[in-house]
């Protein structure tokens, strides 16, 4: 295990996603100690769970999304583009969003400079108490397939899910394994982005976290 670095502070949420919802959760618990809060349904066939990251101890607007297929819905995981959720065997760490402070300037930026992070749409989520949050992302087509550039977030006058009442585990660090550091270090660049990376034979995102269990790696 490498020694954990700060957290970006633009850092929105790291996703774990699965073929099975009940199965990720599972997973994640059985790993940290600490088990996910149901968050709610979206449009697209998905439900997830929440658990809020603190960084030494304080609340801060980042947190863990555990993602699959709606266990109460009728899409099966081979039908769930989302995170790469038809073609998983396994639950991981899809991917992570961040929130800018100008989310369309660096929109902008990311496209001008060639970064493609694909289209701003809206998206939203039904919570089990029956609130509907709304928000902006980058997402769909023409996006990078590399999954090690996070997609960018405007939680608008939704209030974001890190600081609400849900578990919580102390995030101690986040790194990126890749083939390429030089061009994804350009990328992040644009994005006025800084994360540790390290050269390695394949994609991984590494959340360093530390909770009942004690530190152990989410990837």
């Amino acid at each position: 295990m490498t020694t954990p670095t700060p957290i970006p502070a633009e850092l929105d949420h790291v996703i774990v996603a699965g073929p099975d919802l009940p199965e990720a959760i599972s997973a994640v618990e059985h790993l940290t100690g600490v088990r996910a809060a149901p968050g709610g349904k979206h449009p697209s066939g998905t439900a997830n769970a929440l658990i809020a990251f603190t960084v030494d101890g304080q609340r801060l607007p980042h947190y863990l999304e555990v993602i699959g297929p709606d266990p109460d819905g009728e899409t099966p995981a081979a039908q769930i583009s989302t995170f790469g959720i038809a073609d998983r065997t396994e639950p991981g760490v899809a991917t992570f969003a961040i929130h800018p402070g100008d989310f369309d300037a660096t929109a902008t930026r990311a496209a001008d400079a060639g970064v493609y992070l694909g289209e701003i749409r809206p998206l939203s989520r039904r919570t089990p108490s029956g609130e509907l949050l709304q928000w902006r992302l980058t997402r769909g087509e023409g996006r990078d397939p590399d999954r090690s550039v996070p997609f960018l977030i405007d939680w608008g006058r939704t209030a974001q899910p890190g600081l609400g009442a849900i578990p919580t585990l102390e995030l101690l660090g986040l790194r990126i394994e890749h083939p390429d550091p030089s061009a994804l270090a350009h990328k992040y660049g644009v994005l006025g982005l800084e994360v540790e990376i390290v050269p390695a034979d394949q994609v991984a995102i590494v959340a360093t976290v530390a909770g009942p269990s004690g530190p152990v790696e989410l990837r």
